[in-house]
């Protein structure tokens, strides 16, 4: 009956969406529907720049996490002598406390045995202090959003796995201790015990100082799993099937207390035990991701995540969220039934008409098919989602990842991307070209293997974890000219305008080189036996000034945001593309050389005037047949 009833109330949910609720305050039904489906305008118009607080700077090391604070991560064992990593020390190089750990087992039952297993456990001591002394740094950059990595107060790095998912991690504030005393005095199921700690006071800190900029704060949460310290598993652990909580999971079996052993199992997200699955109404197979029909199975599940997110869309509550997140990153969004994403929509959308949902939209089925996002993108549920498959194809044709293909193949395939959405989800989009979750644009690039594929040595292949070579920066500064001229919002992960490198998690990972701190030079090798070459760790003054003009450009041309777009060449033969992005006032024309020849281009435009390339300053004279112009081998001009 439960289930029935579910159903039930989400038809007439969609039935009021559709044709109106109307009660005495509201606007017309056209005007409310078209706002509630509408993307927010300002995020057609950002750079964003993605933050791992962990990794991104120490500001107070009195905080800094304690082995007790990393209790109840993915390994079964804390290390006798674990201790924080110097910030600077050589990535590759064990710590004192890596051999305590050979042979210990992770919670999946598997022998921790190799560096990526043992770096999990490793922490630098970011904290939210480290981003507001930085905020400077990223106003100079010139980004208008920041997308937040998890902030749950949880034991992992990642914090995907949180022990509260209402509460900032005790270690990212000022007094973590105190942190940990204020949430064990509340009741967690209850909104109206919980208090602000130090550390979601200091990220209120944060939000209000980015908003002083002109930015946007987004938060990363997963709605899809909680840590296995999760305040209500926790509860079901010790009561059983008493447990007010019993419904919020799928349990599989209860300790039995006679034995040595505990037997307490529970669904997990891909298997993984720190990280129990909140149950669902319905059962979905998700070797092949598919976006399906379904809600969380648990009424007071869905109410906790939704006071959750009012909670950090309006901290004080009045009204206002001017003082809140400006939206949500949603992890593995794909692997919850779009009932709940429509609900979850109305609801953040009645606190903050103009907050911005992303959804982490990814894989249908790895390693090859890349998933559709259209069901997510039609008004109801997200705004937009992050654009992966942008990324692949762009790669693909600039890298020849994995092989070569021709300028038409890559053009097809983005128009292919935009085809079936809405236009303004498509401007909404976030063009990414490095996360947490994938290796370094530098080495990515540097690398030429399929995406997401082999990107490890402990896969047995020739993965490249060293520093690029010159050759693969030159690549990364065609694609971010593509990145920053394209339609969608671009993305920074955090240490990619520095010039970081590094392969899949963990080494995506690594503390940003920031210019006030030393480095010890990148030596070691992952793998005992490996051999590498001596890279001294710098930060890259070069790149980042062109990832700051690139931003300027953009900043200052709002055509390259919000302009439509027109392909003026695609030849396959002689290895060029041409867009213009335009409106009826502006137009400004990209074009790429790609073949390993010089050659003369001739560009036809829609306005007549003196166009100059904004990347070089120098001035381009017209023919009657429009823009001539010689370009190097592997070249780019944008022209205005």
């Amino acid at each position: 009956m439960k289930n029935h009833r579910r159903l039930l109330v989400a038809l007439v949910f969609n039935l009021l969406i559709i044709n109106g609720c109307k009660t005495g305050s509201e606007p017309p039904e056209p005007e409310r529907f078209a706002a509630f489906q509408d993307v927010p305008e300002w995020s057609k118009n950002v750079v964003w720049y993605q933050i791992f607080v962990e990794r991104f700077r120490n500001g107070d090391p009195t905080n800094d996490p304690t082995a007790e604070d990393i209790v109840g991560n993915f390994s079964t064992y804390i290390p006798e002598n674990w201790s924080i990593t110097p910030w600077g020390q050589d990535w590759y190089k064990p710590d004192v406390w890596f051999s305590e750990l050979h042979g210990k087992e992770m919670l999946a039952g598997y022998p921790i045995e190799e560096f990526g297993h043992k770096a999990q456990l490793r922490r630098y001591g970011g904290d939210l202090q480290g981003v507001l002394d930085k905020m400077d740094y990223l106003e100079e950059l010139g980004i208008s959003a920041v997308y937040f990595n998890p902030l749950n107060d949880a034991p992992s790095l990642h914090k995907y796995d949180p022990r509260h998912w209402r509460h900032i991690d005790r270690n990212f504030g000022p007094n973590p201790k105190e942190d940990a005393n204020i949430m064990a005095a509340e009741i967690p199921s209850d909104p109206t015990t919980w208090k602000f700690t130090n550390a979601d006071q200091i990220f209120l800190k944060v939000i209000e100082e980015f908003h002083k900029r002109g930015i946007k704060v987004i938060l990363d949460y997963s709605w899809n799993h909680t840590g296995k310290n999760f305040w209500a598993l926790k509860d079901i652990a010790e009561k059983g099937e008493r447990s007010d909580f019993i419904d919020w999971y799928d349990i599989q079996s209860f300790d039995d207390p006679s034995t040595p052993e505990n037997e307490f199992e529970y669904k997990a997200w891909s298997g993984v035990p720190s990280l129990p699955e909140i149950k669902e109404d319905v059962e979905a197979d998700h070797s092949v991701v598919k976006a399906y029909e379904g809600d969380l199975y648990s009424e007071t599940a869905r109410q906790h995540i939704f006071n959750v997110s009012k909670r950090w869309l309006d901290p004080n509550g009045d009204g206002k969220p001017d003082d809140g997140v400006d939206g949500f990153r949603l992890d593995v969004a794909g692997e919850i039934g779009l009932g709940f994403w429509r609900a979850y929509r109305k609801v953040v959308r009645e606190v903050n008409p103009d907050a911005y949902l992303l959804g982490e939209i990814w894989w249908e089925k790895w390693p090859d098919q890349l998933l559709n996002p259209k069901p997510y993108l039609e008004g109801d549920v997200f705004d937009a989602v992050m654009n992966y498959r942008w990324y692949r194809a762009t790669r693909h044709f600039f890298n020849e990842s994995p092989n070569k293909i021709p300028v038409s193949e890559w053009v097809d395939s983005l128009q292919s991307f935009t085809s079936d959405l809405r236009k303004q989800n498509t401007y909404a989009m976030m063009n990414l070209t490095a996360s947490h979750d994938v290796p370094r644009f530098a080495t990515s690039i540097f690398n030429k293997n399929k995406y997401k594929v082999g990107t490890n040595p402990y896969e047995g292949n020739d993965y490249k974890i060293h520093k690029p070579d010159a050759a693969t920066y030159e690549i990364m500064k065609l694609m971010l000219v593509q990145q920053f001229t394209y339609i969608g919002s671009p993305h920074i992960w955090a240490g990619d305008e520095m010039g970081m490198w590094g392969g899949d998690d963990p080494n995506c990972r690594k503390p940003l080189i920031w210019k006030d701190l030393e480095f010890e030079p990148e030596t070691h090798h992952q793998m005992d036996g490996f051999t590498r070459p001596r890279d001294e760790v710098e930060f890259n003054e070069q790149l980042f000034a062109f990832y700051k003009k690139l931003i300027e450009i953009r900043k200052k041309n709002p055509v390259l945001a919000l302009g439509d777009i027109e392909y003026l060449i695609i030849d396959d033969q002689r290895e060029l593309l041409a867009y213009s992005r335009f409106d009826e006032n502006e137009e400004i024309i990209v074009v790429f050389n790609t073949n390993k020849e010089t050659q003369e281009v001739t560009i036809p435009v829609k306005i007549e005037k003196m166009y100059s390339d904004i990347l070089s300053q120098t001035t381009i004279k017209q023919t009657d047949q429009g823009i001539s112009i010689v370009m190097k081998p592997n070249s780019v001009v944008v022209l205005k």
